[in-house]
């Protein structure tokens, strides 16, 4: 087996990167990181110095590739499966990146500071930080609410990389800042990205370490005790 995935099962970013591989039933090695464990973490830090996870080891070319958008992208191009991450009309790639990074950045990330912030020590916490995050995703649920207008997929007809960085991002997001009630499309769509078959597959590996989740408490019972 050729590729090597360091990741966790809890991880936002992880879980776009192995949706993209359940999509195209992408064959490789899942190695779980314990960012706690010095030992792991030094060997994570001796392929990738910067210590994020997910990393993915490409033992055929004895390649080493770092970040979520750089691995689905080189997996597409070297191990190429059913489903098209990127398409190949050059302006719909475009498309498809931009609204990949829009997921990353104006969902996930504010997400983060949402939930990381709820685990700092007494007294460190930033409760401004945490408000801008919560504006942040305010906007962006209703930009997203427009993008889906007419649409199945961020995209249109194909789920794309886009739907891999949605995903997880909005899984999380949506249970630390809940869509907005009118917002039906963001909502729909939401529904169909947890029913599709790599997102719960994702979901269900998942499940064993929800307890450790700082927002354990507002998860829907769906996502605890069924097969999402």
């Amino acid at each position: 087996m050729a590729l090597t995935l360091y990741t966790h099962p809890l991880a936002s970013f992880c879980h776009k990167v192995l949706i993209a591989f359940y999509e195209n039933g992408t064959d490789f090695r899942p190695v779980t990181v314990d960012l706690g464990d010095p030992g792991e973490t030094a060997a994570l830090t001796a392929k990738w110095p910067v210590g994020k996870i997910p990393v993915l080891h490409d033992g055929a070319r004895d390649r080493v590739v770092p970040e979520t958008s750089i691995i689905i992208e080189y997996v597409q191009r070297h191990y190429p499966g059913p489903t098209p991450m990127l398409p190949t009309d050059a302006e719909r790639r475009l498309d498809a990146r931009l609204w990949e990074r829009f997921f990353d950045l104006y969902i996930s990330v504010p997400m983060q500071k949402i939930v990381t912030d709820r685990i700092r020590p007494e007294g460190g916490n930033d409760p401004v930080g945490v408000a801008d995050a919560r504006r942040t995703l305010d906007t962006a649920y209703q930009m997203i609410e427009s993008q889906l207008a007419g649409k199945t997929w961020a995209m249109g007809a194909d789920f794309t990389i886009a739907d891999c960085a949605a995903a997880p991002g909005l899984f999380y997001a949506s249970i630390v800042h809940p869509f907005a009630g009118g917002q039906r499309n963001l909502a729909a769509y939401f529904e169909r990205l947890v029913a599709r078959p790599s997102v719960r597959r994702t979901i269900n590996e998942a499940r064993p370490y929800f307890h450790f989740f700082p927002y354990r408490e507002a998860m829907p019972e769906r996502f605890i005790h069924d097969d999402a």
